[in-house]
């Protein structure tokens, strides 16, 4: 019988000899039963082997096509390629578009060989769903801390507060709950990406799809199966919006990870090409350990009507295929049944050993199958056991004695029904597949044999046996198997992360990059944070089951209220549409039609027969007025505006998202300013920037400028808007930060303004260390120093050529303004207050430098990059940080008194002392007089269309004028005014000549 195992890859249809039983893995059919021969006696099993044979060679053939589609979850976005060999397949998980994606971007190691100037470390968000001591924390906590290794700065939010919470205080991270509405009021802009770790974290999806937050880079770690579980439910229910808001939120994520392969075929329902896998969980061990402290291996077996002393020899096959039933379970039975049959003659104990299949559901009716084709092999009744993956899948491996992976499929990650076998400290025997040989080293921690010789499958049994029981090897085995299951794939976990985050993320100029990968030490699972407070559960039942108080139950119920609304509204809508007019009905309505269109032109012609007597001039005049002051939408002040009557000062808080909503301020102070009209408040008085400064439609302008876009958009015909005498500006990244001005300075600030008779102040709340979060040394960089870090190194130099093009300075002088470093603050996030005259003059100034600013780095990088930052974010925004630091130099070189307000206390500190600055100031190049001239100069290059470039943005941001065009306009309205006279004399003169005539009344 041994050479009916043998069969050639390549079977020639002309000869019979040397055929191999094992099938081609790519389909499993069911086997058939009751087979029937024409021969009799021994040939008659001979030829129902044949038969099994045959037919698992024909089904193979027939679901090729069928089984190709299940493994190709997302069409082309993700791929599952074979590569043929002579036992089974290589079944391969290809994330194509990732790994596109991540080709394209720049290696983190070419960026740490070119200068940097950096300040911070990066930082990343981690959400949880939860705090509970499962292995989901475990896990995140060993990445966690070997991100910190690296150099990470992690910030913690939670969905549910749990005990897992000291644990995370012991690696220096203090979690944040975020319950209720507090999901929306995170400024996930600080961060350089966000890390969701599990199907709860789906509540803050929703923030993170509105901009401003919509192009942080987010990883979804998905390690639960019930959401996968769930979508062919939803299929056969019709449930479509609930799959479509789930695959919306899989959308958002750059990357969604899973910890094992057979998770994305689970979910392929959801995949949008970002499905990715990085391998390792102590999911399996956790689950092993715990099970092991509350339950009894010979009271399991004693439930199960097995014997102490049975030897079970338990069979387990690949993950990706636990609803099929694996051909190669009969090896495991044909290479080591006779051994065991030989064993238990010779010491009279037949019946006492069991072979046990670990495949499929329990309700599938393999175990008449396995044991018929046991009973045809010469095994006794009674000798096989099936149990289903759909069982207590723990107890039947807690039960066995010698554990045998019986899969030839070559995989990509472990088994990991292998790993909680040897967690269970179970000898184990596997093929030499490569991803078993990785990890098992032969004789230390497991016994490999060769797929290919079935003899080695036996020879490694009987290692494992000593009379009928396990020998001193086979418990040597199972403890080396033990001690490496525990900690295994923990650091290609680790790394796995830490590459990705690389791969994945962006880092801004001032961010200090991550150590490099190869120096990350950490090989085991951070253990030592649980062991004295570990919850012994079940984690199968924590991690693997249907949550009723999950997420994705919640949103079921959710639809389901909904789908019951639609379901009644539906009914109502069958219910009358059932009465259908009849051809009657529809005759009655058109005489019906008829007859009222004849009244309505017979009353018609009875009125224009009618005389009628028609008023004054005057009174005509007199109720159109009277009528269009009744109109309520011309007339109806808004109440912001009638909140803001009388008051000396208008703060304008810029905002360019949805998501920034929760963080802007009411009442009469402050005023929204949107960068984007889809995104405006409703029921509110926001002004649209966009509407009033049409360059801010064209998005690439829009994200260069920022916030001293929304400016321009005030400043631009100014008295049309903002009719006080005081200005202030304050972006919405102020009060995410928690810096913007409280209660109390809003008070104080009010009443100093209220109180200022005269001089130019500007008041400033949000300091320049604040908000790059500087300590120590870092907070008192001089200005320029700063400057440069926020830009990527070339804020100096820009700054230079920019001040010099602007003002037509030669090359050999100095262009770069004094800034002191006295140890007084600068102003940042645009969060200052001025008189509105000073800020006109202030946009006059910024209108001139942007223009200037514009040609030079379009120039210097001939228009194909942003040399201002590192990052895509920063390219994006290009002149957004520059811009937001130059209000200070005009202010210092203007002779503005600089003053400081404590967002939280209210109190005055003068910064920059006027007196202080005598002969640093450039107060020259500041005059009113001089940026007043160039304005006018650059207007009359505007109206004469005169100037070289193609591309010039100054008349864009603002109005255009000159001294010429008032002139023109001046002398057109006299033009216009003598024209008129000269008509009306004209008609005067013909009138006197010809006298008047009346018009003939008819003919």
């Amino acid at each position: 019988m041994s050479g009916f195992f043998k069969r050639n890859p390549n079977p020639n249809p002309n000869r019979n000899h040397g055929r191999d039983w094992r099938s081609d893995r790519r389909s499993r059919p069911r086997p058939r039963r009751n087979f029937t021969c024409p021969t009799k006696g021994s040939s008659q099993f001979y030829c129902a082997i044949f038969a099994l044979v045959v037919i698992s060679l024909v089904a193979t053939i027939f679901l090729q096509s069928s089984v190709t589609n299940v493994f190709k979850p997302g069409g082309e976005k993700v791929m599952f390629s074979r590569d043929h060999h002579n036992f089974g397949n290589v079944l391969r998980f290809v994330p194509l578009r990732l790994l596109q994606r991540f080709s394209k971007q720049s290696s983190l190691d070419l960026l740490r060989t070119e200068p940097r100037v950096a300040i911070r470390p990066p930082r990343l968000a981690i959400v949880l769903g939860s705090m509970k001591k499962d292995p989901l924390s475990l896990m995140l906590l060993t990445v966690a801390k070997g991100l910190q290794r690296l150099g990470y700065m992690l910030t913690i939010y939670t969905i549910e507060d749990g005990e897992a919470h000291s644990s995370w205080k012991q690696i220096g991270c203090q979690p944040f709950v975020l319950g209720g509405e507090n999901i929306s009021h995170v400024d996930w802009s600080i961060f350089e990406g966000i890390v969701l770790s599990s199907l709860e974290a789906e509540r803050a999806t929703t923030s993170l799809m509105q901009e401003p937050f919509s192009s942080i880079p987010v990883i979804w770690v998905i390690q639960e199966d019930a959401l996968g579980k769930r979508l062919p439910v939803y299929a056969e229910m019709g449930w479509d919006p609930l799959i479509i808001k789930w695959r919306s939120a899989f959308s958002r994520a750059d990357v969604v990870v899973f910890p094992e392969f057979s998770l994305p075929m689970l979910y392929s329902v959801l995949d949008n090409g970002n499905f990715y896998v990085i391998s390792g969980s102590p999911v399996d061990v956790w689950a092993a350990e715990s099970y092991i402290e509350s339950h009894s291996k010979y009271q399991l077996r004693k439930e199960n009507e097995l014997r102490e002393d049975d030897l079970l020899i338990l069979v387990i096959g690949s993950p990706l295929f636990y609803n099929e039933l694996p051909w190669e379970y009969a090896t495991a039975m044909h290479a080591i049944g006779p051994l065991a049959m030989k064993l238990m003659r010779t010491k009279d104990m037949e019946g006492s050993f069991k072979f046990v299949f670990l495949c499929g559901n329990s309700t599938d009716g393999y175990r008449d199958t396995l044991q018929e084709i046991a009973s045809r092999l010469g095994f006794p009744n009674g000798s096989i056991r099936h149990y289903g993956m759909d069982g207590d899948v723990n107890s039947v491996l807690l039960m066995a004695d010698i554990v045998i992976y019986g899969s030839f499929q070559e995989e990509q990650g472990f088994p990991p029904l292998l790993i909680r076998a040897m967690s269970f400290e179970k000898p184990v025997i596997a093929p030499d597949l490569a991803i078993i040989k990785k990890y098992i080293v032969n004789r230390v921690h497991g016994l490999i044999f060769r797929a290919r010789d079935p003899d080695t499958l036996t020879r490694a049994f009987s290692l494992l046996l000593s009379d009928m029981k396990l020998s001193k090897f086979a418990h040597l085995v199972a403890s080396s198997g033990k001690l490496l299951s525990r900690d295994m794939l923990a650091s290609e976990c680790i790394t796995g992360y830490a590459r990705l985050l690389e791969d994945v993320l962006q880092f801004p100029s001032d961010t200090l990059l991550p150590v490099s990968i190869s120096q990350l030490q950490q090989r085991t699972w951070e253990w030592t944070l649980f062991n004295e407070e570990m919850e012994m559960l079940d984690r199968e039942v924590t991690l693997n089951n249907f949550d009723q108080s999950s997420v994705v139950y919640a949103l079921e119920n959710e639809l389901a209220s909904n789908d019951g609304m639609r379901s009644a509204s539906e009914n109502e809508t069958e219910t009358m549409t059932h009465d259908n007019p009849t051809q009657l009905d529809w005759d009655v309505l058109s005489e019906m039609e008829i007859s009222e269109d004849f009244e309505r032109r017979e009353t018609e012609q009875l009125v224009e027969r009618m005389d009628r007597t028609f008023g004054s001039w005057e009174e005509t005049y007199n109720i159109a007025r009277k009528a269009e002051k009744l109109k309520f939408e011309a007339n109806e002040r808004d109440e912001g505006e009638l909140e803001r009557t009388g008051q000396p000062l208008c703060i304008y808080e810029i905002y360019s998202g949805n998501g920034a909503w929760p963080f802007l301020h009411h009442g009469a102070l402050y005023r929204g300013l949107s960068l984007s009209t889809r995104a405006r408040r409703s029921k509110s008085d926001d002004v649209d920037a966009v509407s009033r400064l049409p360059l801010l439609n064209d998005t690439y302008y829009r994200d260069l400028l920022c916030e001293i876009g929304g400016m321009f958009s005030i400043a631009n015909r100014v008295d049309g808007i903002h009719k006080i005498p005081w200005i202030g500006f304050q972006s919405w990244r102020a009060a995410g930060r928690q810096v913007s001005l409280s209660i109390q300075a809003e008070n104080i600030l009010e009443e100093t303004i209220h109180g200022e008779t005269k001089g130019d102040v500007i008041y400033y709340w949000v300091r320049l260390d604040i908000d790059t979060r500087l300590t120590g040394a870092h907070a008192n960089l001089n200005f320029w120093s700063m400057c440069d870090i926020l830009n990527g190194g070339h804020c100096r130099a820009v700054f230079e050529n920019t001040f010099r093009q602007m003002y037509g300075l030669p090359l050999d002088m100095a262009t770069l303004p004094p800034m002191p470093d006295d140890g007084d603050h600068w102003s940042s996030l645009h969060c200052w207050a001025m008189p509105t005259p000073s800020f006109l003059e202030f946009m006059m100034f910024s209108r001139m430098f942007v223009d200037s600013l514009d040609n030079v780095v379009h120039n210097w990088s001939n228009g194909n990059a942003c040399f201002l930052g590192s990052s895509k974010l920063e390219k994006k925004h290009c002149y957004c940080r520059i811009l937001d630091l130059l209000v200070n130099v005009w202010a210092y070189h203007s002779a503005r008194k600089m003053v400081y307000i404590n967002p939280n206390s209210g109190s005055l500190e003068e910064q920059h002392p006027i007196e202080q600055r005598n002969g640093l100031m450039w107060v020259k190049y500041f005059n009113f007089t001089l940026l007043k001239s160039m304005d006018e100069d650059l207007a009359e290059e505007a109206d004469d269309q005169d100037h070289p470039n193609d591309r010039w943005l100054w008349p864009l941001t603002g109005e255009v004028h000159w001294q010429g065009i008032y002139e023109r306009e001046r002398e057109e309205r006299y033009r216009q005014k003598m024209d008129k006279k000269r008509k009306s004399k004209q008609k005067l003169s013909e009138r006197h000549r010809k006298g008047y005539q009346q018009k003939t009344l008819g003919r």
